[in-house]
């Protein structure tokens, strides 16, 4: 009996010694973690969308302002509402997607060729009449897209190429938040160039009008309708 035992606690002692280290268990350690499996194995995330095919963007679509947005966006950055009796926004609001709640209960923000009929409509007339009123204007700090140009402005293509692009870079600014820089400055600082010469050939009179030529065009320009 006693042959018995001895032989039965050597087996038990060569069989804990031939245990490999992971399958030793050892005591428990206070506040000791237990290690958690990573439950991501690769292929779990989809790839992100490249950022060319979608003009640089990765995000949502871009969307486009509401007609209470829209108002208020030309107030901010023309200077005036775009109030034209039966021709203004208010009484194209339905046209330009706004919800009448009678016919159509959600308003309508896709940009289609209605709306950017009726937004150059409103480009024109609010453009206009803000260059004509601000040529008239000597004091630079009344003035809004102007703000940057001399006291009494003439020929403007007497400006140096510094205050033309001042002059884009501050309304670039007011009406897209963003900027105009690089090799795109250059290209607008040439159309800025070629509408003041045209003006003046044309008609010395009209120069306000390359004031307003240039408020049209990034009027009009997606980065002011959308965001």
């Amino acid at each position: 009996m006693r042959r018995w035992l001895m032989t039965a606690a050597l087996l038990a002692l060569s069989t804990g010694c031939n245990k490999t280290p992971e399958e030793k268990v050892g005591p428990t350690v206070d506040g000791q973690l237990e290690p958690v499996a990573n439950p991501h194995q690769p292929g779990d995330f989809g790839e992100l969308p490249d950022p060319e095919a979608q003009n640089g963007s990765v995000g949502r679509a871009a969307r486009r302002l509401t007609v209470s947005q829209l108002d208020a966006a030309i107030l901010e950055a023309v200077g005036r509402r775009w109030v034209n009796g039966s021709d203004g926004i208010d009484a194209r609001a339905t046209s330009l997607g706004r919800a009448d709640f009678a016919l159509v209960s959600s308003e309508n923000t896709e940009p289609n060729l209605v709306f950017a009929k009726f937004l150059e409509d409103g480009a024109r007339f609010v453009c206009i009449a803000q260059a004509a009123d601000e040529l008239k204007q000597a004091d630079p700090t009344k003035r809004t897209l102007s703000r940057t140009l001399p006291g009494t402005w003439g020929d403007l293509r007497t400006l140096t190429d510094a205050q033309v692009r001042e002059f884009l870079v501050y309304n670039s600014l007011r009406f897209w938040g963003a900027p105009l820089e690089g090799d795109e400055l250059t290209k607008w600082a040439g159309f800025f160039t070629q509408a003041a010469t045209r003006a003046e050939t044309a008609n010395p009179k009209r120069r306000a009008d390359v004031l307003a030529v240039m408020c049209i065009a990034m009027l009009t320009d997606q980065r002011f309708i959308t965001y």
